[in-house]
């Protein structure tokens, strides 16, 4: 009776990988092959080169996050060197630093406008977000909202705003509503529609499959669409919330005492072309701000997805 050890292998058949490599222990990177990680094709790496990785992927996202302020530094540099060169006065161009000034000199009197423009942005959005899902949800779940309503909020989309702005000071008066319903008119479309892809790009199998083991439509919805819905809400939320900061400064426009939008008009009264980009640098500033505290809670409720490249 032949061994086994005596039985010829096939040669198409791989052999079984070496545990050690150079004295080294060979681990499989938590049951993740390398291709699936990016890297060549071997599931086992010695314990350097798994470090090596770590810190590699650890300076990769490190560039990221210093990304976008270094391209803001440079191009704040290179606003400030040329209009140094170019010689341009400030009632043309001022520059960075004269505007850091003017902010730096004026301090209290732009957090006192900002904080009405930040709470007139923040009420505006939160209206947009409540009238928003729920007429997303409306829309997903009755065909026929769906075909009388979506012509209607394109055909609003298209008005522009800065033209309603007279028509509600008439209609709400000089006081808050003006600002809060243009806050809350800009961001509400792109929060339906998002909402509704998302609700819509769940997979139909997976919605079946969790219905066939008798799992009620509450259930379905906040176990199964609503998680899977939640990267195109927020991505509806941020677009919404930039456009409601937008909204606010064009109420302030018309109908305001108070606010970045009204201190611009100031501005442009006296010819303080210093004021005016002060104001639109911390317009920019509370924008960015409010963008940010959404990622954050993003990544709170959404689990990150891998994404081709």
């Amino acid at each position: 009776m032949m061994s086994t050890s005596a039985i010829p292998r096939d040669p198409s058949t791989p052999s079984a990988p070496a545990t050690t490599r150079g004295g080294a222990s060979l681990q499989p990177e938590n049951g993740r092959s390398a291709l699936a990680q990016g890297a060549p094709a071997n599931p086992y790496r010695t314990d350097a080169e798994r470090e090596a990785l770590r810190l590699q992927r650890r300076r990769r996202q490190r560039l990221y996050k210093l990304a976008a302020p270094t391209l803001v530094a440079l191009l704040i540099l290179a606003w400030q060197l040329g209009a140094a060169i170019a010689g341009l006065s400030e009632f043309i161009l001022p520059t960075p630093f004269a505007t850091l000034q003017r902010i730096g000199a004026d301090a209290p009197m732009f957090l006192r406008h900002a904080w009405i423009t930040g709470l007139e942005v923040v009420l505006g959005f939160a209206m947009a977000v409540v009238l928003g899902m729920a007429t997303a949800l409306l829309i997903f779940y009755s065909r026929l909202f769906e075909h009388a309503v979506y012509p209607i909020l394109a055909g609003l989309q298209t008005v522009p705003k800065v033209a309603l702005a007279p028509l509600l000071v008439l209609y709400l008066g000089y006081g808050w509503g003006p600002k809060l319903f243009l806050a809350g008119f800009l961001a509400f479309f792109p929060i339906v529609v998002s909402t509704v892809l998302g609700l819509k790009s769940v997979d139909p199998g997976l919605v079946n499959a969790v219905r066939s083991m008798g799992a009620t439509p509450r259930q379905i919805f906040f176990r199964v669409r609503l998680p899977a819905a939640l990267p195109n809400i927020f991505g509806g939320f941020k677009v919404g919330m930039s456009l409601a900061v937008i909204g606010a400064v064009i109420g302030e426009y018309v109908a305001a005492e108070k606010g970045l939008g009204y201190l611009q008009l100031q501005a442009n009264a006296s010819f303080d072309t210093t004021l005016n980009l002060a104001s639109v640098f911390i317009i920019a500033i509370m924008g960015s701000l409010l963008y940010c505290l959404l990622a954050v809670i993003e990544s709170k409720f959404v689990f990150s997805r891998s994404t081709s490249r």
